[in-house]
C-alpha cells in the first residue's frame, strides 16, 4: 500500500508505526510542518506554517476553528502538490485530528481510506476544565469556548473512516456517536530498552553521582505546569524533605507550557518556588530542565520513588515508561491513571489535591524500599502484558492501518 502520515511534529505518535510499515514493503510518506525539526528516515514533505493566530476580537469563539482550518488549508495545498507534481496518491491517510490537518484531505484524495488519531475530545464537564479551580474555571463563558473548540475535532471524526485512541479513557472522551469508529491500541512501550537496572547511576550537574538503591525521589513532565500537578508535588516536598533528610529530589521538565495557560509572569516553576520560598532545601531539589532520553532513562532506573500526577487529561508516556523500568510509581487517583494502576497492586494512588497523603505515601516509599519489590515487578508486568511495543501494540497498529482489524 501507499501510506501517508500527516502530523505537524512527525513522527509524533507514529514513531514506531511508520518505519514498521515501511519494513513490511509499504510505500510510506509523511507530510509535516515546515518548522518540524524531528529526525526521521521516512520520506518527508512539508507544508508551510499557517499565518499568525487569528485575532480573537474578529473570530471570537471561532478562533480555534479558524486556526485549524487555516492549517488544514495549507496541508491540503501541499497535498495537491504531492499529488500533481510528485505523483503520489495514498491508499491510506493517517493523521492526528488535534491540529485540523486532515480536514480537507478527503477533497484531494477522495478514494483514500482516512484514519485519524483520536487523542482527546474537549468537554465542559468531567475532564480538565474546572477540575482544579485554582487554575481553571467552570462557568458558562468557559463552556462556550470549550464547546467551540470541539468543532474541528468533531469534523475530523465525521470524515474519518476509522480512528485510533491510545487508551479506553481517552476514547471515552469522544461523544457516543463516534465511539464505534474508535479502536483502542496504545503507541507502545519498548520494554526491551526500558528495563530495571540495579547497576544504573546518574550524575547530577554538580558532579554528584546517584546510584540505584540511593534515596532518590523523581518527578518527570514535558513542562512543569498545573496540568501535570507540579504545584501539588512541590507543595508536598517540604514535609518530605524534613522527614527524609538524606533524600535527593530530581525533577525533569521544561519551563514552557504544553497544556493550559501560562502564568501572568515568568514560568510556573518560578511561580511555585516563590510561593515556597524558604521552605525548600534547594541543595537537595535538582531541576534539570529537559534532558537527553538516555539520561531520563537512567534517572528512572535509580529512582526509589517516582511521583506522577495528571488532571483528567491525556495520559503521559512517561508514567508507562517508568512502570516498564520497575519504578515504584505513586500517582494521582484520576481517570487516565486508574485505567493502568490499581492501588496497592502495581502502584499507589493518591487523591490529586491531598497534600498530606502525597507526603505520607512518598515518605513511606522512600523509607521502606524493601516493601516495594512486589509492586515494582507488578508494574513492569502490567506494561509487558498490555503495552509492550513489539509484542502487543505494534502488531495491532499494523493491522489497523492495513485494514485487518
Amino acid at each position: 500500500m501507499r501510506v501517508l502520515f500527516v502530523h505537524q511534529n512527525f513522527p509524533g505518535q507514529f514513531k514506531h508505526l511508520a518505519p514498521a510499515l515501511a519494513a513490511r514493503g509499504h510505500q510510506v510518506v509523511a507530510l509535516t510542518a515546515e518548522k518540524n525539526s524531528q529526525v526521521t528516515q521516512i520520506r518527508t514533505y512539508r507544508y508551510p506554517m499557517p499565518d499568525p493566530a487569528p485575532d480573537p476580537r474578529q473570530s471570537r469563539l471561532g478562533t480555534t476553528y479558524t486556526a485549524m482550518t487555516d492549517r488544514a488549508h495549507r496541508v491540503a495545498r501541499a497535498a495537491i502538490q504531492l499529488r500533481d507534481k510528485v505523483g503520489f496518491t495514498p491508499d491510506v491517510i493517517f493523521g492526528h485530528s488535534g491540529w485540523g490537518e486532515t480536514l480537507f484531505l478527503r477533497e484531494v484524495w477522495p478514494e483514500a481510506r482516512l484514519l485519524v488519531y483520536a487523542e482527546f475530545f474537549y468537554a465542559t464537564r468531567g475532564l480538565d476544565v474546572g477540575f482544579d479551580p485554582e487554575f481553571s474555571r467552570s462557568d458558562p463563558a468557559t463552556g462556550f469556548s470549550v464547546t467551540a473548540r470541539q468543532a474541528h475535532l468533531a469534523l475530523a471524526m465525521v470524515q474519518a473512516d476509522a480512528a485510533l485512541s491510545p487508551t479506553e479513557w481517552q476514547a471515552d472522551t469522544f461523544p457516543a456517536c463516534f465511539r464505534d469508529k474508535i479502536t483502542i491500541t496504545h503507541d507502545g512501550v519498548d520494554t526491551d530498552l526500558l528495563t530495571p537496572d540495579p547497576q544504573a547511576s546518574f550524575t547530577l550537574p554538580g558532579g554528584r553521582v546517584l546510584r540505584a538503591g540511593d534515596e532518590v525521589l523523581t518527578y518527570v513532565a514535558r513542562n512543569l505546569e498545573p496540568y501535570r500537578g507540579t504545584h501539588v508535588f512541590l507543595r508536598a516536598l517540604p514535609d518530605i524533605l524534613q522527614a527524609r533528610p538524606n533524600a535527593q529530589v530530581v525533577i525533569i521538565g521544561g519551563d514552557g507550557v504544553s497544556y493550559g495557560a501560562a502564568p501572568a509572569q515568568g514560568c510556573w516553576r518560578e511561580v511555585f518556588l516563590r510561593e515556597l520560598d524558604g521552605r525548600l532545601d534547594l541543595s537537595r531539589v535538582h531541576f534539570l530542565g529537559r534532558v537527553p532520553y538516555g539520561d531520563y532513562r537512567r534517572l528512572i532506573q535509580i529512582s526509589r520513588a517516582h511521583a506522577y500526577l495528571t488532571i483528567p487529561f491525556v495520559l503521559s508516556w512517561s508514567m508507562l515508561e517508568a512502570m516498564a523500568m520497575g519504578a515504584c510509581v505513586i500517582a494521582s487517583r484520576t481517570g487516565p491513571v486508574e485505567e493502568v494502576i490499581t492501588d496497592g497492586v502495581n502502584g499507589r494512588l493518591v487523591d490529586f489535591f491531598d497534600l498530606e497523603s502525597w507526603a505520607e505515601e512518598l515518605i513511606d516509599a522512600l523509607a521502606r524500599p524493601e516493601r516495594q519489590g512486589q509492586l515494582r515487578m507488578a508494574a513492569r508486568a502490567t506494561i509487558i502484558e498490555n503495552y509492550d511495543l513489539k509484542r502487543v501494540c505494534l502488531p495491532w497498529l499494523i493491522r489497523f492501518v492495513e485494514g485487518k482489524m
